[in-house]
């Protein structure tokens, strides 16, 4: 890996982009940043619950009031300036994430998907937000039809790599370590 590599990825609810920048932060010294990270900061900071809704509810308030691209700009800069060569920018969800990111030429676009009961059965086993573990399948739908999923499904159709994470771990680190290596 000579040069600096910019990986972005985006996929639905429970694919596996978490397992994805563990391996890759663990295996090749990848620096990572998600966009969930400043929303989940800022809910912390006033005691308000971190879950789904809440961080969607703010994402949507900062972009409306401070522009869409808000959270794309300050991720885009920080990956930039960052020394580390390879970056892992997490939690992409629309096409205005990327555009600032696009235009840098080490940025590549990876899509990561699974089938639908798998990730369902990730999402209530691995209990990251609070409303999580209980969630029913159609909730768990319902999930998909939100704002901030929606664009998702399009930029996948677009990205530069398609993972399908519905296999095993060693499935997985495969499909990763051929596209670390081109």
């Amino acid at each position: 890996m000579a040069n600096k590599i910019i990986l972005g990825l985006v996929g639905e609810l429970a694919a596996g982009k978490g397992t994805v920048v563990k391996y890759l932060e663990d295996e090749y010294q990848a620096t990572s940043y998600r966009f969930s990270t400043p929303l989940r900061d800022v809910l912390n900071r006033m005691h308000i619950e971190v879950n789904r809704q809440n961080m969607q509810i703010l994402s949507l308030i900062l972009r409306n009031a401070f522009g869409q691209n808000l959270l794309a700009k300050t991720i885009s800069e920080d990956a930039k300036n960052y020394k580390n060569k390879l970056i892992i920018i997490d939690g992409i969800r629309r096409p205005a994430d990327i555009e600032f990111l696009e235009k840098l030429p080490e940025f590549k676009l990876i899509y990561i998907t699974a089938d639908i009961k798998i990730r369902y059965n990730r999402l209530i086993s691995r209990n990251e937000n609070a409303d999580d573990k209980n969630k029913t399948f159609e909730e768990f739908i319902k999930d998909h039809e939100v704002e901030t999923e929606l664009a998702i499904p399009s930029m996948g159709k677009n990205a530069g790599h398609i993972i399908d994470n519905s296999g095993n771990l060693k499935n997985l680190y495969c499909q990763l370590d051929k596209i670390i290596s081109k």
